[in-house]
């Protein structure tokens, strides 16, 4: 599967070579690297609730979260005189999670308590400025002690010569390794080890492949209009469930998470701005979700952003949320042994959320303290809870640095 995928998206990035045209430029670009901004986005999310899909579906959801997001971004010009833009991406995410502590309750703090998780990415984009037409490629990895992905992207944009129009399509491929970590009190010689020998596991892997295609058409209808649509189609093969999270019968066997093998998901959005004066800007947002695990979904969302001074803003936000669960699932001691899948991870359930913040810009004229290679801060706060009881918030701050100034 991987050497064919490889192999088509060589194809498909040969046969954009051969449409594109050459830039008729007589002036001479400068083909060394520069380095055009940094920008770090640090986070910190706290959550709790009652309904842990790691013990069935009851008991604690308590979670910390502490990520950090770097991106830097270059450009140069080519042999043909054509603008290439590099993304270089690198995450690092610190958790804790009393949840995943239950995978070995008998211990004082298993090491599925925490985790770190570090996910780099590159992406190249060329653009062809006579013609509006653009190429994406990209790769990315991400590792965590027991999941591994390496995914590959594929993109092409246009753009009309005023700039008013843009139409663009990405495909991203994810080929991922799950570590098959079972409930200890289900472990055998087979499956990873015995509970009276908890140095001597050897837990075997499942794959999981992801196809996510982006479709996306955004217009400027006129100066204080600006809108795009979305269509996100993706489709997942391999192992779809989590190990570690039990499943009660009402019978009272035990045993784990088991789903479909192939998982087909449909997101339609659509997003606006609306400029209404010099001080206001009204977002609106819809997505309609749909999968055929026989979840619906249904998200909006407003934002409003108020220009206090020429360098100050402050965006207070909702989201509304409401979905249909999937068929699979039921709560703890709900499930009939005799079902073909069954799930108790209430992520997959019925629900209505709400999430409300607010967030604060600052981009003075002189930059940040006076240094103009620092122009922007942005801190934003959000509070988030459901209909069954999970509660979450979350603190993140994005800073930006132009070494130019």
């Amino acid at each position: 599967m991987k050497k064919t995928c490889l192999f088509l998206l060589s194809k498909l990035l040969f046969s954009f070579g051969l449409l594109a045209q050459p830039a008729d430029t007589g002036t001479y670009r400068s083909r060394k690297l520069q380095l055009d901004e940094v920008n770090l986005v640090s986070s910190y999310y706290k959550q709790d609730g009652d309904n842990s899909a790691v013990t069935g579906g009851v008991g604690t959801e308590k979670l910390t979260d502490f990520s950090n997001q770097f991106e830097f971004v270059f450009h140069q010009y080519n042999r043909k005189g054509r603008r290439v833009n590099w993304e270089a991406g690198l995450g690092v995410d610190y958790y804790t999670s009393a949840s995943s502590d239950k995978i070995n309750p008998y211990s004082i703090s298993s090491a599925s308590s925490r985790d770190l998780r570090i996910y780099p990415s590159v992406v190249r984009e060329t653009v062809n400025d006579s013609t509006g037409y653009s190429l994406q490629t990209g790769i990315s990895y991400s590792h965590e002690s027991d999941y591994r992905s390496h995914g590959i992207l594929a993109g092409w944009g246009w753009q009309s010569q005023d700039r008013n129009t843009r139409v663009s399509a990405r495909l991203r491929v994810y080929f991922d390794q799950v570590k098959i970590i079972l409930p200890i009190e289900l472990r055998t010689l087979e499956t990873g080890g015995l509970p009276d020998a908890p140095n001597q596991y050897d837990y075997p892997w499942r794959r999981r492949h992801t196809w996510q295609g982006t479709f996306a058409w955004s217009a400027i209808v006129h100066k204080r209009l600006q809108w795009s649509a979305t269509v996100d189609p993706s489709f997942q093969s391999g192992f779809l469930g989590l190990p570690f999270h039990r499943i009660y019968f009402t019978n009272g066997v035990l045993s784990t998470e088991k789903l479909p093998r192939n998982r087909f998901k449909l997101p339609l959005g659509f997003r606006a701005s609306w400029f209404a004066g010099d001080k206001f800007i009204v977002r609106p947002f819809y997505r309609f979700y749909l999968d055929d695990w026989g979840m619906r979904a249904h998200t909006a969302e407003m934002e409003l952003t108020v220009k206090l001074t020429p360098f100050l803003s402050v965006s207070p936000f909702g989201r509304l949320h409401h979905q249909s669960g999937i068929r699979y699932f039921a709560g703890y001691r709900e499930h009939d042994s005799k079902e073909a899948f069954y799930s108790s991870n209430f992520d997959l359930s019925g629900f209505s959320s709400f999430f409300s913040g607010m967030g604060l810009r600052y981009h003075p004229m002189n930059g940040l303290l006076g240094d103009k290679r620092f122009p922007t801060l942005e801190i934003r706060y959000g509070h988030y809870s459901r209909s069954n009881g999970l509660a979450a918030d979350i603190l993140s701050i994005f800073l930006a640095f132009r070494p130019k100034g």
